[in-house]
């Protein structure tokens, strides 16, 4: 009787009570599926530039676009980088300048808005934001005017400037939610210590800026290194960026050679890829790193 009595409450949890495993491997399996579906839809152009780019010119035709390759070929990745190789340093001259540049004065900028409240400050912050909202096709003529009035040359000086001036909205707005997140005491307590604006800004608060400073090269980097429209108007085909150069190699003298201008592409697209490969796992918890006050 006792050896009856205790297992029959085991059995009747048993039953009542199920795995958790099991309980949750059906929605558990839906969203792996559902990811997996998702994965699929993403890499269908990938495939299609990957497999392109291999094929020779009889192969490499839209109504062939799904086959694999009859014979592959690495001849439109040697065409490719030579067409591209010097519009990718070009390219590298462009943004890691403006990047850098354009997020040191967006954390100045953010800073003073947010810890040095001054007369006027939130009109100064809505005039700059209003630089997010102005359309680019809007201001080309009065910039290229400016341009040539300030005697800026074409190529990779202009693109550097401008891409910098247009930079500091977005950088601005991305710090100074960041640095709201800082406590107030923090700031404080270097202002007792003798510690001035900038002294604050040197020695307190840029060293925390990392996941900020993170944000906005990657979004910086990638905006500068796929314009396309400032290149048009302010670069020519020997001092332009990468982008204007696969333009060229897909519209000019190779117009019918498909595989060439899919390696292209994946040339033009391998250093943004690497950078949030490197440091994708940072953009999130930077964004979400100011979101929450205290």
């Amino acid at each position: 009787m006792t050896a009856t009595a205790s297992v029959a409450p085991a059995e009747l949890t048993s039953r009542d009570h199920p795995p958790a495993r099991s309980r949750y491997s059906w929605p558990r399996t839906l969203r792996y599926l559902a990811l997996l579906f998702g994965l699929v839809l993403v890499l269908i152009p990938v495939y299609v530039l990957l497999v392109t780019s291999f094929k020779g010119g009889s192969d490499a035709t839209p109504a062939q676009a799904w086959s694999l390759p009859t014979t592959w070929t690495g001849e439109n990745w040697v065409l490719a980088w030579d067409s591209l190789s010097p519009a990718l340093l070009r390219s590298m001259q462009i943004v890691v300048p403006a990047a850098i540049i354009s997020a040191f004065l967006g954390s100045m900028n953010g800073f003073v808005l947010s810890r040095w409240r001054f007369r006027g400050a939130d009109i100064v912050f809505t005039l700059i934001l209003f630089g997010m909202f102005i359309p680019y096709q809007a201001v080309m003529i009065p910039l290229n005017q400016l341009m040539l009035n300030l005697q800026v040359p074409s190529g990779v000086p202009t693109l550097i400037l401008l891409h910098i001036v247009y930079g500091i909205p977005i950088t601005t707005l991305i710090f100074r939610n960041y640095y709201e997140s800082i406590p107030h005491e923090l700031i404080e307590a270097a202002r007792m210590d003798g510690a001035g604006m900038l002294r604050t800004y040197a020695w307190v608060v840029l060293p925390i800026s990392l996941p900020s400073f993170v944000v906005v090269l990657i979004w910086q980097f990638t905006s500068a290194w796929n314009d396309f429209l400032f290149a048009v108007f302010f670069s020519t085909a020997n001092t332009g960026p990468v982008t204007l150069a696969l333009n060229n190699l897909a519209n000019g003298a190779q117009l019918q050679n498909y595989g060439a201008s899919m390696a292209g592409a994946l040339l033009a697209s391998l250093p943004t890829l690497v950078v949030y490969i490197v440091l994708g796992k940072y953009f999130v918890g930077g964004l979400m790193s100011g979101s929450v006050k205290g």
